[in-house]
């Protein structure tokens, strides 16, 4: 055989490759797309029915940012989410079984069924919480950003955040400390073009880019919708940021496809705009992408039916579970004291 038809083989062995690959990291963001999907429509169901206390904060729509942004993370990276929380966790990989009996209520929930919706964390998986004050996340994902440096672990930590809470003073400050240290900290900006129920327009005078720059911040703005776009500006952001080059702000242009809050009316938005929604669905858009890459759709529905059993059983297991005992409440309040610090 000739060297010119032995490389022509191993460079066509390596494209195959490559395009394997990547179709294998296309049906992997889907799985994750698909996971945060069924979900939150199961919450909805459950809310619904009573199943589910308090108020809860549904990311459908909005499920391309979560997959995106999480699949350039590694074990040693932390993230602080907000009261929209959910897809963010169950990315990260989060227990689905622990996550539906925490906000169920139950006992056997991550936080012991005390936290619910607006307060789930693993600290084994670097989530810091979610947080029901709008940008509340952000400074906490900056003290995790400065523990990485300080430590030298090689880690990044992501601060999500929508655009309601780039009015607030907290963010700011974020910025100037996160510039001023030059820490690993990316600021994950979920525009959805909704703060609660008034248009971004109407609460925000600035542009986030504008506010980045002002800071001297890198800053990228992706199709939120996109999630190999996004999954590409996570990447090159977390690969800027573990080379030390300071903060890195990701601004993710969305779409909230409920309102603020489930069961929420949405009467301050436009008819036509709801409707305009049906055709920017993130998951239809990477079923087509699938396609494009040679995934069979018999494989597409197998994920679906997969994950639909997961999620199905989740939620029976968490129905069987009992609710925390009411002596339990006073419990994991303070940190214990160990002896050799009492003395």
């Amino acid at each position: 055989m000739s060297t010119s038809s032995k490389s022509g083989k191993a460079a066509g062995r390596t494209a195959g490759d490559a395009a394997g690959a990547r179709r294998e990291s296309l049906v992997a963001l889907y799985r994750t797309m698909a996971l945060v999907r069924e979900v939150e429509q199961a919450l909805s169901r459950l809310f619904a029915n009573g199943e589910v206390p308090g108020f809860i904060h549904l990311s459908l729509g909005q499920e391309a940012i979560a997959a995106g942004v999480t699949s350039a993370m590694e074990p040693q990276d932390s993230l602080a989410t907000t009261h929209r929380g959910h897809g963010h966790v169950l990315a990260r990989g989060i227990d689905v079984d622990g996550f539906f009996k925490e906000i169920m209520g139950r006992a056997g929930g991550l936080c012991k069924g005390r936290g619910g919706s607006m307060h789930v964390a693993d600290l084994s998986l670097g989530i810091l919480g979610a947080n029901g004050i709008v940008g509340a996340g952000i400074p906490i994902a900056l003290g995790s950003a400065i523990a990485h440096a300080t430590r030298r672990t090689d880690g990044v930590a992501v601060a999500f955040f929508g655009d309601g809470a780039m009015a607030e003073g907290v963010l700011h400050e974020t910025l100037n400390m996160a510039a001023l240290w030059k820490v690993p900290l990316m600021l994950v900006c979920e525009n959805n073009g909704w703060s609660e129920f008034s248009p971004t327009s109407r609460q925000f005078a600035a542009k986030l880019e504008a506010l980045a720059a002002a800071f001297g911040i890198a800053y990228a703005r992706v199709d939120g919708n996109d999630a190999p776009a996004v999954a590409e500006a996570a990447r090159e952001a977390c690969a800027a940021l573990r080379a030390g080059r300071g903060p890195f702000v990701l601004e993710c242009i969305t779409h909230r496809v409920r309102g603020h809050y489930e069961g929420d009316p949405q009467k301050y938005r436009d008819a036509d705009e709801l409707q305009a929604l049906e055709g920017k669905d993130p998951l239809a858009r990477m079923r087509r992408v699938l396609g494009e890459a040679g995934v069979p759709d018999s494989r597409v529905q197998g994920i679906d039916d997969e994950i639909r059993a997961r999620v199905e059983a989740a939620i029976e297991a968490a129905r069987a579970d009992e609710p925390p005992a009411f002596a339990d409440a006073v419990g994991d309040v303070y940190t214990s004291i160990g002896a050799e610090i009492r003395q």
